[in-house]
């Protein structure tokens, strides 16, 4: 009788381990094993290629600039020597969407006179251009000093 008691007490506890998540039997697995042995997850997370930032469309670059952007460059990643000036940025509520103006500039210089829309404001590949800005507000002063250097040698002479 003692037998059958002891038989049937093992056949309860197995019946409640097969009862628990399989979850939880797992995590008693993984901690029994020991620290020195190669964990086959490491080597794929190794593997794996880190994720590719997502580009961003024109408002989501011109919303870390001043004023949005105002009087600033920007370009479509795949555009060479054309860019954008911003004039006019008109955003609906959610601020990554919108309408945009600016004038056109080929090779740093002004193509237009008047602002024109912009196209394409919401595909997912514009930069800001930072050296336009700055050298066309440098490059007149520039210009001034050469015109004045040779007419001060001329007299001096």
């Amino acid at each position: 009788m003692a037998t059958a008691l002891a038989n049937r007490a093992s056949s309860d506890r197995a019946l409640s381990l097969l009862k628990l998540p399989f979850s939880f039997l797992r995590s008693f697995s993984a901690a029994s094993q020991s620290p020195s042995a190669p964990n086959p997850n490491a080597s794929s997370s190794a593997s794996k290629k880190p994720k590719r930032r997502k580009k961003k469309n024109l408002f989501e670059v011109a919303q870390f600039l001043p004023s949005w952007g105002l009087g600033y460059h920007m370009a479509k990643t795949h555009w060479t020597g054309v860019s954008y000036e911003i004039t006019k940025i008109n955003l609906y509520k959610d601020g990554r969407h919108g309408k945009a103006w600016g004038i056109v500039h080929k090779d740093g210089l002004p193509a237009a006179d008047a602002p024109k829309k912009i196209s394409g404001v919401h595909k997912r590949c514009w930069r800001y251009i930072p050296n336009l800005t700055k050298t066309t507000e440098i490059a007149p002063n520039l210009t001034k000093c050469a015109e004045t250097a040779p007419k001060a040698e001329v007299q001096a002479s």
